[in-house]
């Protein structure tokens, strides 16, 4: 129904029905088009498809990681444990003392990154032999030299990586959102950058070149590599629980079995939450950036 007052004001057209009192059915007094309810069906139609298929999709993909880690679990892993992983271990603690060996991961973890080499197997290791209390202030003292170094070695590609930034805009928006604002501006945006999945390797050596400061450059880093320490360790705590269990030709008993599930679901849901929300965070500062 439309009614105009003569002022050029249209009311939008209602769609009405009501209930024929003889045959229950709803009886239509005035609606759209055939062709605008052939477009809403279909619209509906596509929908249903559209979520049938994203709910087998998700069941096929869970079946799929259920299986891949049963095979894992019941072949592939005991034949790596047992053939790999036990007798570098035992090499390891034959070979070198404790003090030895934490002087050796320590490099490994502070010198690595700048020369863009991974430490996260150097971290599984300090799990695996000095557990969570000392393994993490192992790594946390050696990671704050791994990031220094090439924040202090930036100094001498000071121009050539200004010059990087500004060849790729859009990348470099949010490296160079860390570098503006406050002191805290600063320390959140590179906490979000360490806990991103961006490569926290080329951030070392970029970082500089965005003009953020060493005080929120070092600690937002810290506290970034919190999750990723606690993985690591978790990760080298496990192989040290497969190992001994293997070693000893014994399964893991049912308590055993259920703590490090969980402690493994826990800690992998922190981290994927945790990684989420600085993924959020950092393409709203780089939007911001890029519209500025």
């Amino acid at each position: 129904m439309t009614y105009s007052d003569g002022a050029d004001k249209t009311v939008p057209e209602l769609k009405l029905s009501i209930e024929d009192p003889e045959n229950g059915d709803y009886v239509k007094l005035r609606g759209g088009s055939d062709e605008e309810e052939e477009e809403s069906q279909a619209g509906c139609w596509i929908g249903s498809v559209t979520s049938v298929c994203f709910w087998v999709k998700l069941i096929s993909l869970v079946a799929f990681l259920g299986l891949l880690a049963f095979v894992i679990i019941k072949w592939i892993a005991p034949f790596l444990i047992e053939k790999e992983l036990i007798p570098f271990i035992k090499w390891v603690r034959s070979t070198f003392s404790i003090r030895v060996l934490g002087l050796l991961l320590f490099a490994s973890v502070a010198l690595f990154p700048s020369i863009l080499l991974p430490s996260s197997p150097s971290m599984w290791m300090a799990g695996l032999t000095f557990g969570y209390g000392n393994g993490f202030l192992l790594i946390l003292s050696a990671a704050s030299i791994g990031v220094t170094l090439p924040f202090l070695i930036g100094h001498l590609f000071l121009h050539k990586m200004q010059e990087w930034l500004k060849q790729y805009p859009k990348k470099a928006a949010i490296l160079r959102a860390a570098g503006e604002g406050t002191w805290f501006h600063q320390f959140q945006a590179v906490t979000l950058i360490r806990v991103s999945p961006f490569p926290y390797m080329v951030y070392n050596y970029c970082a500089l070149a965005t003009g953020v400061h060493y005080g929120p450059y070092i600690l937002g880093s810290l506290v970034g590599m919190v999750p990723e320490i606690f993985v690591s360790i978790y990760t080298g705590i496990m192989l040290r629980t497969l190992a001994v269990a293997s070693d000893k030709r014994h399964g893991l008993s049912a308590v055993e079995i259920v703590v490090n599930v969980l402690g493994f679901c826990v800690t992998a849901s922190a981290t994927i939450v945790c990684t989420i929300y600085a993924k959020k965070k950092l393409s709203a500062m780089q939007s911001e950036e890029v519209e500025t």
